[in-house]
């Protein structure tokens, strides 16, 4: 039902049939709740081996990141320069930045092979000159890649946002080799992707290397990634990434999203088949199994309402309608905004489903909405869904967890029964993010 706040009725909340496609809700002061789910620059940057990260910015600033760094337990990885007002006017700030970050290095016990490099808006503000920094500093310490990174969120509506520039940054690094026409790159996921999964048994069962940094553990090894001639990528923010790096080494990038309806899974692992010249499949026996794991998921949780989230999955729409096709009673979605991929998925639900409430996970209402107002129990796929419904049984995903495709669907719906059947108690499960350390945000 949909709530008021100090009796008038919340923005934070409308009926999906309501709702204007992209932006679903006004753009605000912002809330972040304790349920953040989502993985930031910080851990991934943690995911290049051999690698060190330093951030230059105010102590307020500094604050999230050094936390993020403490609950992985990555503190001898992570490094940083604060920044007080009297540096901003008393210093030379391009030998502020390069003397600080070889002070760093000089006293590290080994040198890391890769050094992810964090200025932060301030130094847009002083017109820094980065090109001699990093001049300066790449013929002073020869031996390290430099990754040229910013803490930014001032500008990230008007360019690329830190996240996709940290993702470019990454694979920047990739040193050219001859291309191996049997070997191919999973870009930019935070999470490997499922061994079990179509999209990765597509490489595995006809004899092709596929890699990804996320299962790197030397720094040559995510070298190796040179020589892949097909990137693959489904994160949304892996898109600057795979398009640089196919043109600089001339592969061929494919976007193969992270779709959850049977559709468009063929069709996603079909454009897969004949980037690596085979023929196209049905994925019958594939797309009924998924089928059947989805049918008993529905015979026991019957008309459990079931809420999802945007961190959960990246296409929440898509899932939201996959569920209501298959019977399931979809009651609320809690999304911002929605992904150009979903757009036909969210008009879809508008037609179809219109009663779903969609709720707003940023807007400062919800700090005062009352949490858990479901009568009876309330299935949650996502850590901010549990969240805001206060629910025992939830399933733990985000960024889809490393699932894709009809073995992605049947996995799926074997957590939601394990869910269903099992209570977590909330505060111990969505306290633990990125790599899996103790949060200390929660």
């Amino acid at each position: 039902m949909l709530q008021k706040i100090n009796g008038r009725p919340s923005a934070a909340c409308q009926l999906l049939k309501d709702a204007h496609y992209p932006s679903l809700f006004p753009s605000t002061l912002e809330f972040s709740p304790p349920a953040r789910g989502t993985w930031n620059i910080v851990h991934t940057g943690m995911q290049l081996p051999e690698s060190h990260q330093i951030y230059i910015c105010a102590s307020g600033c500094v604050r999230g990141v050094v936390l993020t760094a403490a609950e992985m337990g990555a503190m001898d990885r992570f490094s940083t320069i604060e920044i007080h007002e009297n540096d901003l006017v008393d210093k030379d700030n391009e030998a502020f930045l390069i003397e600080g970050i070889s002070d760093i290095l000089a006293r590290l016990p080994k040198l890391p092979r890769a050094v992810f490099v964090f200025p932060a808006c301030v130094h847009h503000f002083l017109g820094v000159n980065f090109r001699y920094v990093y001049r300066v500093l790449r013929a002073r310490w020869p031996q390290i890649d430099f990754l040229e990174c910013f803490m930014d969120p001032i500008r990230q509506t008007r360019s690329i946002t830190p996240e996709q520039r940290e993702r470019r940054e990454i694979y920047r690094q990739l040193r050219k080799r001859p291309l191996n026409p049997r070997a191919a790159n999973l870009l930019s996921s935070n999470l490997p992707t499922d061994p079990d999964s179509e999209l990765v048994r597509l490489f595995t069962d006809n004899g092709w290397i596929l890699r990804d940094m996320t299962t790197c553990r030397t720094y040559d090894e995510f070298q190796q990634m040179g020589e892949g001639s097909l990137d693959l990528w489904y994160h949304p923010f892996g898109g600057p990434a795979a398009a640089e790096d196919a043109k600089r080494r001339g592969a061929v990038s494919l976007y193969v999203g992270q779709p959850w309806r049977p559709a468009e899974i063929k069709e996603s692992l079909n454009a897969v088949r004949r980037a690596m010249h085979l023929p196209a499949s049905d994925w019958a026996e594939a797309a009924a199994r998924a089928k059947q794991a989805l049918d008993r998921a529905k015979k026991l949780l019957g008309t459990t309402p079931i809420a999802l989230d945007y961190a959960a999955v990246f296409r929440p729409f898509s899932l939201a309608r996959l569920l209501v096709e298959s019977g399931f009673r979809v009651t609320k979605i809690y999304a911002d905004s929605c992904m150009p991929d979903d757009a036909e998925d969210f008009r879809w639900l508008q037609q179809n489903a219109g009663t779903i409430e969609l709720w707003a996970t940023k807007h400062p209402d919800m700090r005062l909405l009352r949490r858990g107002s479901e009568k009876g129990p309330l299935l949650a796929i996502g850590q901010k869904a549990a969240y805001f419904n206060q629910t025992k049984h939830f399933v733990n995903l985000i960024e889809g967890g490393g699932l894709y495709g009809f073995t992605g669907i049947a996995k799926l719906a074997e957590r939601m029964v394990d869910a269903f059947r099992q209570e977590k108690p909330i505060e111990e499960n969505i306290r633990t993010k990125g790599l899996g350390g103790p949060c200390c945000l929660c």
